[in-house]
């Protein structure tokens, strides 16, 4: 090796060390004041309302925290010890390996959310939310799941915090990814199929529909009326959809923008096609990578592209109707203006279950209406072949979910290089798949059948 290439070799690895040994930020960013427009108003017709049903299921500090006084809202300290804990910041990756395959010039990152203790960024709220819940004296965590990443995520938080929990997993995803629930389970949790037989609710769903593969409509459904007949001593938790969710998810590109500074490399630059790609089910992890960037995405006339990738299986962003809807079945949560299928669409029972949704959060939707955010709708076996590509490349396996990005991600750079640019893209890698072997299994190998 030459003196010239050891050099830019250390170089590079310094830059990367540096990179990752950022501190962990000390606020949350509340981007709601960025948006292009302001939210669209909730409508409401229910008794009770979805109001109330928050207020008595809901920890008080999280509702606050959906409209905070500033947009910087202090991580308490707690917290953010828990958050150092479980391996933040987590790091990003240049995928050097990757772009080599591809013949591109562009330069790929991965935020690699795939390292913490559940293989997944949902933790970053999970944490947050038990700790309100657990100095609001609430003694159990309920929440809904669907590919289970949420659900390991709520019962790690509550194990850690000495809390019971109670997970409504999606039932065509439970026989999918039984592991999932053995992690919940060893964790203390008691994880119901959902639609669920333990629920109003499901039961008159499974009269109608015996074999009904559920979605996360269903199992938000179950979850909330379950927490409603627990009692006063439950706290249901959203793994999406809602601001404090996206609050808390600011941490990843928080720590995107202070790692690309310590890498000195720019994202944005005018003509060359920068993107921040994630995939989006309910929108946590993409309003958290984009959040702290929509300033700069909407100044900058476009230098900076947002990209959603989505399933073909519910392909709300790309081929919903923007319109009032909610997003469980039952009606316990508010009707927001966003991109559905319509509450009646029942999607596939495809493996990517965290991308399943039939209505979008009203923040994605907003930036996807207002043209700041564009989306495409990726196949299942493409994504997955997105995902061994990545394994066989950079060495760590992705879940399917996650592969909707990098699939997204491989086109824009497909794009690029004939283009004859070379763009910054960070793709967010939201998840393991290590879980998820018997879906890479049963759409690429044909076994497991």
């Amino acid at each position: 090796m030459s003196s010239n290439a050891q050099v830019r070799i250390d170089a590079e690895c310094g830059a990367q060390s540096a990179a990752t040994s950022i501190p962990l930020p000390t606020h949350w960013y509340h981007f709601l004041p960025d948006l292009p427009v302001a939210l669209p108003p909730v409508k409401d017709e229910l008794t009770p309302s979805a109001a109330e049903v928050a207020q008595r299921v809901r920890p008080a500090a999280l509702l606050a925290q959906d409209r905070p006084a500033d947009q910087w809202v202090p991580i308490p300290e707690p917290v953010a010890d828990r958050l150092r804990h479980i391996g933040r910041p987590t790091p990003l990756h240049r995928a050097r390996a990757l772009e080599s395959a591809l013949g591109t010039g562009a330069h790929i990152y991965l935020k690699r959310e795939d390292v913490l203790p559940t293989g997944s960024f949902k933790l970053n709220s999970a944490v947050a939310q038990a700790y309100y819940a657990a100095e609001e004296g609430r003694t159990t965590l309920i929440s809904e799941t669907g590919a289970g990443q949420w659900g390991m995520s709520v019962a790690l938080a509550a194990a850690l915090l000495g809390l019971d929990s109670e997970v409504f997993m999606v039932r065509c995803s439970l026989a999918q990814k039984p592991y999932r629930r053995h992690y919940m389970e060893l964790l203390g949790a008691t994880v119901h199929a959902s639609p669920s037989p333990d629920t109003k609710f499901g039961q008159q769903l499974l009269a109608r529909n015996p074999e009904h593969p559920g979605s996360l409509g269903t199992a938000i459904s179950d979850a909330i009326q379950f927490a409603l007949d627990f009692g006063p001593g439950a706290a249901y938790l959203s793994g999406s959809g809602v601001p404090h969710v996206y609050l808390h998810q600011t941490l990843l590109g928080l720590e995107v923008q202070a790692q690309l500074a310590a890498l000195e490399e720019p994202i944005g630059v005018p003509g060359r096609g920068d993107h921040l790609i994630a995939c989006s089910g309910g929108g946590s992890n993409l309003c958290g990578l984009v959040g702290p960037f929509l300033k700069q995405a909407g100044d900058q006339g476009r230098d900076l592209r947002l990209l959603a990738a989505e399933s073909t299986a519910a392909p709300r962003l790309t081929a919903g109707r923007y319109q009032y809807g909610r997003s469980d079945l039952a009606g316990f949560t508010p009707e927001v203006l966003g991109y559905s299928m319509g509450p009646d669409f029942v999607p596939p029972p495809v493996h990517t279950a965290g991308l399943r949704n039939h209505h979008s959060s009203s923040t994605v939707s907003l930036l996807r209406h207002e043209g700041l955010l564009d989306a495409v709708a990726i196949e299942e076996k493409r994504a997955l072949e997105a995902g061994r590509l990545v394994l066989r490349t950079e060495g760590f396996l992705l879940a399917p979910e996650s592969t909707h990005a990098v699939a997204a991600a491989i086109e824009v750079a497909t794009r690029a290089k004939e283009a004859d640019t070379d763009p910054v893209l960070v793709v967010l890698a939201s998840g393991s798949g290590l879980l998820d072997l018997q879906s890479y299994g049963e759409v690429l190998l044909g076994s497991g059948r």
